[in-house]
């Protein structure tokens, strides 16, 4: 039986380097983001390296959009094997007394309620297939555990989605679903690239910080994937080993 898997923010960065190390896995994949151009590019991708691909557009904030995103899934491939709850988005790095309420709820719709919203579709499916159970990985971040100045949005989502996955790991035990999450620390994305050039350390300095591959995430997620259900990689933290994050900086 072929295994497969959703992916969230599929287009670029992370979730595209997921995509293409599960398919190099054996995978087949859906792909979804807000706009159609990068899936369809990723989806070609994956089919180049002999996998199926299916790219729907979806929104992972709006519940009607996450159903049609789930639905096309099911329709296509009958079944779920793993979720990888990928899609995110931050915040301009503003004062929290200057953030707008709309930049607050849109980094919540995309990183909080997009994550609940999947995982709860993959509960549905991965609980009444047969064989039953499934995996999701949730992509947490270095800021779940330490944040940077003025990410007050991100980082409350971040340590909310760490809430989700705890949560879920416990609530999936008895239904064979199996849930992680992937910590993230400077992997080489088109957000990211700028930390090269520097960015505001929490003693007001600015400062370069090294980055990685991002390919090296991908594998992580191809990683964890890759486990039988009885075996959980419940927090896994893949980063830039220079980077600014354990001990004082």
């Amino acid at each position: 039986m072929s295994k497969n898997a959703l992916v969230t923010g599929a287009g670029t960065g992370v979730g595209r380097a997921a995509a293409l190390a599960l398919a190099r896995d054996g995978w087949d994949v859906t792909l979804t983001g807000r706009r159609p151009e990068p899936i369809e590019k990723v989806a070609e991708e994956v089919r180049a390296l002999g996998r199926e691909a299916l790219a729907v557009c979806a929104d992972v904030g709006d519940p009607a959009s996450v159903d049609a995103l789930f639905e096309a899934h099911q329709a296509r491939f009958s079944r779920l094997d793993l979720l990888f709850n990928n899609a995110g988005t931050g915040a301009p790095a503003v004062p929290v007394e200057d953030l707008p309420f709309e930049k607050w709820k849109a980094v919540v719709d995309a990183n909080l309620t997009g994550t609940f919203l999947c995982a709860q579709w993959a509960f549905r499916i991965m609980k009444a297939q047969r064989p039953r159970g499934g995996r999701i990985i949730n992509n947490g971040s270095i800021s779940a555990y330490a944040p940077r100045p003025n990410s007050i949005a991100y980082t409350a989502t971040k340590h909310a989605v760490s809430g989700i996955t705890r949560t879920l790991s416990m609530d999936g035990r008895k239904y064979d679903i199996a849930v992680g999450q992937l910590d993230i620390g400077n992997a080489e994305t088109d957000l990211a690239r700028r930390m090269a050039d520097g960015v505001l350390q929490a003693d007001g300095a600015t400062k370069a910080e090294p980055l990685m591959d991002v390919t090296h995430a991908g594998n992580a997620v191809a990683h964890m994937a890759s486990l039988p259900l009885d075996a959980n990689v419940l927090f896994m933290t893949v980063m830039a080993t220079k980077m600014p994050f354990v001990g004082r900086g």
